[in-house]
């Protein structure tokens, strides 16, 4: 029985479990410091209210227990012993044959810029995310309670860094203040979006045709977007830029950058400026044949050598590969190397609206790519239930059983 470690129960961990579990001869241990899958590509509908936390999130132990071969360790990881294979907490150490890294990243709150991690949010951690939202419904009410007559205070709400993450949340947020005028009126036309990033373009390294299609709809949302705006200091009140007037805001998100989880830094490993660990073409680490690493701890690069944004599309494409991989190794054989590449992209935009690529020749936008994006996301989630649902029937029958 091959003992196989899957540490991170994010996208990749979760997928390389799915895809793990069918083959025989194998136990699975699941480990991560909470006790949730937090679903960070439907950050920006949290963030904005339009969706609940149990869209958001999903137990990890129930969903282990939806399967026969895989148990769940909530334990937060403080060492990792390549050679000897095993990892350990304060309180206890786990043995392994195989192991896959999956600890993911966080917000790289830049040092270089004076007070930006002490005056802003990231949406890279669940509660991170739920202070945000909580800040901007306590704006909306605040709005709301305005007396009649009063000057209204006007308010702008700042997001550095015009990535996916950053322009998902600009989008949705400033469709809901649309939605909102509706029922608060004018109140909530006195709110602005800023879209800040250092870059030349929002969304740098996709094609033009998302970049113009996204920048499109963002303005037609009413999301002032900044560029080439280097953001040199935040305080309380305000967002200093090299060049240029400064910013006042009510509250910030950054969104601009990644590093690699703190765990990688336990690994002797060959890392880049970001701590996110250099693998080799079967994505193995420092050359062991045993322990893969997969996701966004990882620099990934396509066939040409140029690096790939972290992506839950990468998470998931490198978590297969990496069940194949031991499956091959189990069986003494050696695997073809992995071949990254991104197959497609959505955005989306506020609203039943988004903007799409798949295999760079299939462009959509509108009402179409939304659905495309729903169809995408509404079957990872179901799969999550579904999981949930077996592990429930399985924890009462095994409480019958013991009885």
């Amino acid at each position: 029985m091959n003992k196989i470690l899957v540490i991170g129960g994010g996208y990749g961990g979760l997928r390389a479990i799915e895809s793990l579990q069918n083959y025989a001869d194998i136990a699975i241990v699941l480990v991560d410091q909470n006790p949730y899958h937090y679903l960070q590509t439907e950050a920006y509908g949290y963030i904005a209210g339009q969706f609940d936390v149990h869209d958001v999130a999903i137990d990890l132990q129930s969903w282990c227990e939806g399967f026969l071969n895989v148990t769940f360790k909530q334990m937060k990881i403080t060492s990792v012993d390549l050679e000897a294979k095993i990892v350990s907490s304060e309180d206890e150490s786990i043995a392994f044959d195989y192991a896959i890294l999956a600890v993911g990243a966080r917000t790289n709150f830049f040092s270089f810029i004076e007070g930006l991690r002490e005056n802003s949010y990231g949406v890279k951690f669940l509660n991170r995310a739920f202070n945000f939202r909580k800040e901007f419904e306590e704006l909306l009410y605040h709005k709301l309670n305005t007396k009649v007559g009063e000057n209204p205070q006007k308010y702008n709400i700042a997001i550095g860094g015009a990535g996916l993450s950053g322009v998902e949340v600009a989008a949705e947020m400033a469709y809901v203040l649309n939605n909102y005028a509706k029922t608060i009126g004018v109140r909530a036309k006195d709110i602005t979006i800023y879209l800040i990033d250092a870059s030349a373009t929002i969304l740098p390294g996709t094609s033009s045709f998302i970049i113009k299609n996204t920048h499109k709809r963002l303005e037609k949302l009413g999301v002032k977007i900044l560029t080439n705006a280097f953001i040199s200091k935040v305080d309380a009140k305000k967002i200093f830029f090299k060049e240029g007037e400064a910013l006042e805001y009510c509250f910030m998100i950054f969104t601009g950058g990644i590093k690699a989880s703190p765990l990688t830094e336990a690994i002797k490993c060959e890392k880049n400026r970001i701590n996110q660990l250099i693998v080799d073409k079967t994505l193995n680490i420092s050359g062991d044949k045993n322990v893969f690493a997969i996701g966004d701890c990882v620099e990934m690069r396509d066939e040409l050598g140029a690096i790939l944004p972290p992506t839950a599309q990468m998470a998931e494409r490198s978590a297969e590969y990496a069940a194949r991989a031991i499956k091959s190794r189990i069986e003494q054989k050696e695997p073809e190397p992995f071949k990254a590449n991104i197959m497609g992209i959505f955005v989306a935009l506020g609203g039943k609206y988004a903007v799409g690529e798949v295999f760079t020749f299939i462009k959509v936008q509108g009402y179409s790519a939304y659905l495309l994006k729903k169809a995408i996301t509404y079957g990872y989630y179901k799969g999550l239930k579904l999981r949930i649902n077996t592990g429930f029937k399985n924890r009462i029958g095994n409480k019958i059983l013991s009885v």
